[in-house]
């Protein structure tokens, strides 16, 4: 199993390495932009999938921008996110991520978060704790909700006009509460953020399956975190389009939860 995080952690500073490289490029393409984000995201997709499956030919790779690699062994995948968040990037704001996560048989056993700007590199094997740049991490120990710093994501509101509603009615009463909000545009790095105890709790609202049911799930709880689902079950490693989670430590948590229950 350590093997195998050795070439996860691989595929991602390798693909983090080459989008830190184009960072600072983004203004010159100005003339092309989309082409230029196009290749620039197509390319960390390449090499990571270049990595994995020279070491793990066999194995099934879902990647965002080409589908699936269907491999002989389609009980391990490999669930790749090549950068998030493409705005941030676009802007040149420093808050990128590249994730990747192991699946067995449906089940997320290694997460990989790395961040190419800090050369920050958040890992996790199932039993074996969290750790940033090899360092053991621990989730926010916090015990009430005055100062606590909640990182927060901002759904669309064309898209979701129902959800977006909800949303900011619930955002408002956690404000009401003393509750610090944080909206970095990067859920991949919001979650290892809070694995790492930089922030206290996580309320993320309709992201997808890559972030949500693969690296999250493993990563807070390996820091001894909780993670819920909006529906205040927790979340299961099934892969799933939609997804809204609470996450932190079980105080926080709680709290939070009465007062969403109001």
């Amino acid at each position: 199993m350590h093997s195998m995080l050795n070439i996860t952690s691989r595929a991602a500073r390798k693909a983090g390495d080459f989008l830190a490289k184009y960072y600072d490029n983004i203004e010159a393409s100005n003339t092309n932009k989309n082409h230029f984000l196009t290749y620039v995201n197509k390319e960390a997709e390449r090499l990571m999938i270049e990595i994995i499956l020279k070491y793990y030919p066999k194995h099934t790779v879902i990647n965002e921008q080409s589908g699936q690699i269907t491999g002989r062994d389609r009980s391990i995948t490999w669930i790749i996110y090549p950068i998030d968040s493409i705005n941030n990037f676009i802007k040149r704001i420093p808050h990128i991520a590249v994730s990747i996560s192991v699946c067995f048989k449906g089940r997320t056993e290694i997460a990989v978060v790395y961040d190419p700007m800090r050369n920050e590199l958040f890992s996790t094997i199932r039993g074996h704790g969290a750790q940033m740049n090899s360092y053991r991490l621990r989730s926010s120990s916090r015990k009430n909700l005055a100062g606590t710093i909640l990182s927060i994501n901002s759904p669309i509101q064309q898209q979701n006009p129902k959800y977006y509603t909800e949303y900011s009615n619930l955002l408002l009463k956690l404000l009401n509460n003393c509750i610090d909000l944080r909206c970095t545009g990067s859920s991949t790095l919001d979650i290892a953020y809070l694995a790492a105890g930089r922030v206290d709790c996580l309320f993320l609202f309709d992201i997808g399956l890559t972030t949500c049911h693969t690296t999250s799930e493993l990563l807070v709880v390996e820091s001894g975190g909780w993670v819920k689902d909006f529906n205040l079950v927790k979340i299961n490693n099934n892969i799933q389009l939609d997804c809204k989670i609470l996450a932190g430590n079980s105080r926080i948590v709680q709290d939070i939860i009465n007062i969403i229950s109001k």
